[in-house]
């Protein structure tokens, strides 16, 4: 993303971004301090996207920053208020309350009317404000004395009242893919001011391959987890997969999300749901969610299964696959692990047929009549 000087009449807040302590944790530390230092999230900043273009041209309106946790929500709302010159205003849903929200907007007020100054207002976890919160928020950000910028991990929809909603702009962050978290912990070890740096030390290609995968998108996880690994190790040291494994006491799946194994580990799965083999199949999903697999590529994977080998022998098992589905989009990791799991028991129990599979490789294009009488 191309650079973008402040306008001069704005300013930041004081200590938006003050000097990190060095005794603070690595993922704490390596945060970015520019949106071109921002990782992931390509579908949000490249070249003709809304947010993007907003930002460039600092009509920044209201959003709510939606995505799991590790993916940088409350970092991303300090940059772009620091991108575009606006006063930042953090708030926390869990220990502010009203009065703090009015002291914002009055202040808010002031500046705006003396200087033109506009004010971000952050709201973290504003999933949590309840009603007399929401309704406290809801005039300023109308009237445009802030601007919103709320950061969850809940379905926006389930949580926030529909006139707060209406009014700011639902932005989906995805999860980090191996390849940014890698570049991040590659990042980390070379930087001697906020990392790893001096301590030079020397790291496994297949380690930090393994760390970037395990840490299921969550950047804050595997910093966490390097930097653990890292204290084990004297100056020069070598950071391997034994040693990753020994400093987080757990072991480390062999697993590539992209290569052979991810596909055989999927096709274990599905074998095991055909073959009624319950304990394969519970096994064969935890290992790969411990692997760092999407839980979605596998509830996709029971839903084809349900249709082309349960079928008709069970037609609830595809309805069980899709309210799987739902439920995992509303309660996360890992509480969602739970109706997976329900879902993985039920599929490897039902009956078995591919009666469907078979009739419509038969019959390509059946004719109306047909199958008005079936």
């Amino acid at each position: 993303m191309p650079a973008r000087r402040a306008p001069a009449s704005a300013s930041t807040a004081p200590g938006l971004f003050t000097e990190t302590v060095a005794t603070a944790p690595l993922a704490h530390r390596m945060r970015p301090r520019t949106l071109d230092e921002y990782a992931g999230q390509r579908h949000l900043f490249a070249p003709g996207t809304p947010v993007f273009d907003a930002i460039e041209r600092g009509v920044l309106g209201s959003m709510i920053l939606w995505g799991p946790p590790g993916t940088g929500k409350t970092t991303l709302a300090r940059l772009i208020a620091q991108r575009i010159g606006w006063i930042f205003e953090p708030f926390s849903a869990v220990s502010e309350g009203v009065p703090r929200l009015r002291e914002v907007a009055q202040q808010a007020r002031g500046r705006l009317l003396a200087s033109g100054a506009r004010t971000v207002l952050f709201v973290d976890e504003i999933h949590r404000l309840n009603a007399g919160q929401q309704d406290a928020l809801l005039p300023m950000v109308e009237d445009g004395t802030v601007t919103l910028i709320g950061a969850t991990t809940e379905a926006p929809s389930f949580e926030i009242n529909a006139a707060l909603l209406s009014r700011a702009r639902v932005v989906v962050l995805q999860p980090l893919d191996a390849t940014d978290i890698r570049a991040l912990l590659d990042r980390a070890l070379a930087d001697p001011d906020r990392g790893l740096g001096t301590k030079q030390l020397h790291a496994d290609p297949a380690a930090l391959d393994a760390l970037a995968s395990w840490a299921d998108g969550d950047a804050r996880r595997a910093l966490g987890a390097l930097e653990a690994a890292a204290a084990a190790l004297a100056e020069g040291g070598t950071l391997d997969h034994a040693l990753l494994e020994t400093a987080l006491q757990r072991r480390l799946p062999r697993h590539d999300k992209s290569g052979e194994q991810h596909y055989d580990l999927l096709s274990a799965f599905h074998k095991s749901l055909r073959g009624s083999d319950v304990q394969a199949s519970l096994y064969y999903m935890a290992r790969a969610i411990e692997a760092g697999e999407d839980p979605m590529t596998l509830i996709r994977r029971a839903m084809a299964m349900a249709a082309e080998d349960i079928g008709l022998a069970d037609p609830r098992a595809l309805q069980l696959a899709v309210a799987a589905r739902d439920a995992f989009h509303m309660l996360g990791q890992p509480e969602g692990h739970l109706p997976l799991a329900e879902l993985v028991i039920y599929l490897a129990t039902a009956p078995k047929s591919n009666r469907t599979r078979r009739r419509g490789a038969r019959r390509t294009r059946p004719s109306p009549c047909t199958c008005a009488t079936r």
